[in-house]
């Protein structure tokens, strides 16, 4: 990826976070960035149908790393004819036409069906395992062929990918989660090309579903042979004031030409509004350097500029995200025309790890108030959309998150771009394992030849992202307790330091003491689980750790791991804080594979948020936490392995809240007026029996109504985050509550009892999207009773579809309900609602696409529902 996401500089802020960049081409002077994601033939193979694996391909794979080993060995391409030349898939003479048409990114396990052979719950029960094989012409004119170098950059495929131009193997990668380029000059002609790439999973490849397939967008980049390097560009502020602030860039330049060539490098710095617009004049210039680029080789030319007044790049809502944009410029010696242009946005900003205050940016304290997610977009997959990952990001900004970790790889590179512009802190990470296993077919097959080469090339890529605050090379590593562990911790901290000793590195912890070795090689004190204490009992390892480590920073790299189903409430209810999750009488459903939503309940390593909201009080110098998970996510089903996807999402699959999510937001929003009754309040097979209600809320203080009676005024104590009315009887009508703060009325909240379900009720997130296939509209059907309340334990079959004129126009990309239970496959457009929920995507049926869409709700003996979308 060039400039490290050079579109944020080119777009409007709406356009960056609601643009899909399937079918952007991004064009400047001597330099051309264009889409490769349409147009695709793919198949997929259970078998192996050509013979190759990654053990005869990785002599002509290893070579692509050159560019990212200083300490490990550089690799020559072998010679003789590389295995793969005479397979009929890379051949021009091939025909593909009965293969399945696609366009990228491209997740071809997503489509199901569930329960697939050999594939564990763990993964997702999907069928991402097999060989993939992709085929695409490629039309290049005579000038590109003989005046330009032609790169394919690739953000991201699962895995072992491997590249043939016109029947000659280019070269590969087989890191799933790396975004990597390769070198098409060599191999291309004018006229057609044939490009065809080759993907290769193994069943236990992965502790999540990692998806399958060109899941991340693909580029083809023409540029002058003497052109700015991948990831060419690095711009950090080391001094900053309210007056100015130095920005030192160091430019890569390297020179694929068979001549030595003499080169003038400017960059010019421009400020980008609000919308993303670039300021009409720069607001500083870097002085004009010059270099001799000798043939085959690479320079790096270091220089400085001042930036006068600078705009902080910080977290809302105390600061603001500002940003800026550097377009450097390479022009020959001998013409004012440039070679070749790149755009680097970055923020300007300090950073400091305070080991008693925690992270101070620009100097000011931020409390990371963290999610860790997996790069799955629920019923869509692993294939990424920028509108899907935007709705995840908005969900989690209004609950109050301000940080993410990107657990446990390497994330799209449009997601820091996003985190970049809302405001987001970023513990940016890499590995879930080294050289030892978790599972049989895991990174640990290919550490040794790769470690290098994927954090190099990670570090590259992501350091000009203001929102990058911390990275992370390792979760749980199986050798954290042992001195080869702590070796090879070591050796990748040198290696990160090499790459960028302007941010702390660190690994997340759940088993090294605070005395190991291990431990003492991290910068940062990262804490699975310890930092609450593991398990419903034990108290916090952190004030262990501080002893051991005083001058360093402390966080929950990982906290909680709280189990619950959305909208299921399971009687009777645990008094105490934290319970791990059984039978009935400890929030578990044995038989119907559910979790009490009062979320109280964790599997035996994990806590209930109270805990660890308590831990954190008791431990002021922690810094903050990133909460297991955000969204629940395809595969790890815990504790219910015959499930399809998690339970320990705060927001469920379908991208509806839990009740967890208020309780979050009570904390993390603490000057937000809001208050939250749970559960439900339609209970007919429970009346005259007790059944708790419990309230969060941003309030102190709250007193709950049932049925207009007074069930009592209570106060929040210290380290409680919850109002509990544990007697409360159950009798059809409606509970109230009124928080107070401060002695006067805060929020209101009511629950009241549904009668029959009776009609559906649709609504969408945005009525208008763009009509290029790509952009997204989320569709909520509700089940309701004759006066719209919803009717909380529905699980009417519900059938959605676009209808009328726009029938052409829109289609259903998938559907869901937040269930972990339901083995319906997403594309299915008839779905039980779960909890009285159901969901439909719906996109642009194609490109171009204008008019009105009408989306319709039908459901056997209830009054159907619809709701139009424009296409714009």
């Amino acid at each position: 990826m060039d400039g490290n996401f050079r579109l944020l500089g080119l777009l409007t802020l709406g356009l960056l976070l609601f643009l899909s960049p399937l079918d952007v081409a991004a064009a400047s002077a001597g330099r051309e960035r264009l889409s490769l994601n349409a147009g695709w033939k793919f198949s997929r193979f259970t078998s192996n149908p050509d013979q190759l694996s990654y053990s005869t391909l990785k002599a002509w794979m290893l070579p692509a790393a050159n560019d990212f080993v200083i300490r490990g060995k550089q690799q020559q391409r072998p010679s003789g004819t590389p295995p793969g030349n005479n397979v009929n898939y890379v051949q021009a003479s091939f025909s593909d036409s009965a293969w399945e048409s696609v366009n990228l990114p491209h997740d071809w396990a997503i489509k199901g069906p569930f329960n697939a052979p050999g594939v564990s719950g763990g993964m997702g029960r999907l069928p991402s395992n097999g060989v993939g094989w992709y085929r695409r012409k490629l039309t290049l004119d005579d000038a590109d062929v003989k005046a330009k170098s032609l790169f394919l950059d690739v953000d991201g495929a699962m895995s072992y990918a491997a590249v043939w131009l016109n029947g000659n193997l280019v070269g590969g990668w087989p890191f799933g989660y790396a975004s990597f380029r390769l070198d098409l000059t060599p191999y291309a002609k004018a006229g057609e090309n044939i490009l065809a790439i080759r993907l290769d999973n193994a069943v236990e490849n992965s502790r999540w579903y990692p998806g399958a397939g060109i899941y991340r967008n693909i580029w083809l980049v023409k540029v002058d042979p003497v052109h700015v390097r991948q990831y060419g560009t690095w711009i950090t502020t080391p001094t900053i004031s309210a007056q100015s602030a130095t920005a030192n860039l160091a430019v890569t330049v390297e020179n694929k030409g068979t001549a030595s060539k003499e080169v003038s490098i400017v960059t010019r710095i421009y400020a980008l509004d609000a919308a993303g617009q670039r300021s009409p004049d720069a607001v500083a210039t870097f002085p004009t350097a010059k270099a001799t680029i000798a043939a085959a080789g690479f320079q790096t030319v270091n220089t400085s500029a001042t930036i006068p007044n600078p705009q902080l790049w910080g977290p809302p809502p105390a600061q603001k995200p500002n940003m800026y944009v550097a377009v450097t410029a390479i022009s020959a010696s001998d013409t004012e025309s440039p070679l070749d242009t790149y755009e680097t946005p970055f923020g300007i900003r300090s950073i400091a790890y305070d080991p008693d205050k925690g992270l101070l940016i620009n100097n000011q304290k931020v409390y990371a108030q963290g999610t860790c997610n997996h790069h799955d977009l629920g019923s869509l997959g692993s294939a990424f959309n920028t509108r899907a990952a935007q709705r995840q990001l908005e969900m989690l900004k209004e609950m109050g998150t301000n940080a993410l970790r990107t657990s446990h790889n390497p994330p799209a590179p449009e997601l820091l771009a996003m985190a970049d512009s809302m405001g987001f802190i970023v513990m940016d990470e890499i590995f879930d394992c080294w050289a030892n296993r978790k599972t049989t077919n895991d990174f640990h097959l290919i550490f040794a030849d790769w470690h290098e080469a994927d954090l190099r090339s990670f570090v590259r890529r992501d350091r000009n992202h203001p929102s990058v605050v911390v990275w992370s090379y390792g979760n749980e590593i199986p050798d954290q307790g042992s001195a080869a562990g702590a070796t090879t911790a070591q050796e990748l901290e040198d290696i990160l330091k090499s790459e960028d000793p302007t941010r702390l590195g660190t690994t997340g912890m759940n088993s090294a003491s605070a005395g190991s070795a291990f431990a003492s090689v991290m910068d940062i004190i990262s804490l699975n689980y310890q930092g609450e204490g593991i398990g419903p009992s034990a108290s916090s390892a952190a004030p262990s750790f501080k002893k051991s480590h005083p001058n360093k920073m402390i966080w929950s790299s990982e906290s909680a791991s709280t189990l619950s189903s959305r909208g299921t409430y399971i009687f009777p209810v645990s008094s105490a804080l934290s319970t791990t999750v059984g039978g009935a009488t400890a929030g578990g459903n044995n038989s119907a594979l559910y979790v009490s939503a009062y979320d109280l309940y964790a599997p035996s390593w994990g806590s209930s948020p109270d805990k660890v909201f308590s831990q954190q009080d008791r431990n002021g110098f922690i810094a903050g936490e990133f909460v297991w998970t955000g969204f629940d996510y395809l595969g790890e089903p815990t504790p219910y392995d015959k499930s399809r996807s998690s339970y320990f999402g705060i927001i469920d699959l379908a991208g509806f809240k839990k009740d967890r999510f208020y309780l979050y937001q009570s904390r993390w929003r603490p000057d937000l007026k809001m208050a939250h009754i749970l559960p439900h309040w339609t209970w007919p097979d429970r009346v005259g029996q007790v059944t708790p209600v419990h309230v969060f809320t941003s309030g102190d203080e709250a007193e709950l109504f049932v049925n207009g009676k007074s069930a009592g005024r209570k106060k929040k104590a210290q380290y409680t985050y919850r109002l509990r009315w544990d007697d409360v009887v159950y009798a059809p009508g409606e509970v109230r509550v009124v928080a107070y703060k401060g002695g006067v009325e805060w929020a209101t909240d009511s629950k009241k009892t549904a009668g029959e379900a009776a009609g559906l009720k649709v609504t969408v997130d945005r009525a208008t999207i763009r009509g290029d296939g790509s952009d997204l509209a989320f569709v909520t059907v509700a089940v309701v009773d004759k006066d719209g309340e919803v009717v909380p334990r529905a699980a009417n079959a519900v059938t959605i579809g676009v209808v009328g004129k726009g029938e052409d126009l829109g289609e259903v990309v998938s559907t869901d309900n937040g269930d972990p239970t339901d083995m319906t496959v997403f594309q299915s457009r008839t779905r039980k609602a779960f909890n009285g929920l159901a969901l439909a995507v719906i996109r642009a049926s194609g490109e171009g696409k204008k008019g009105e869409v009408v989306v319709e709700a039908t459901a056997q003996g209830l009054k159907g529902g619809n709701v139009s979308i424009l296409l714009a």
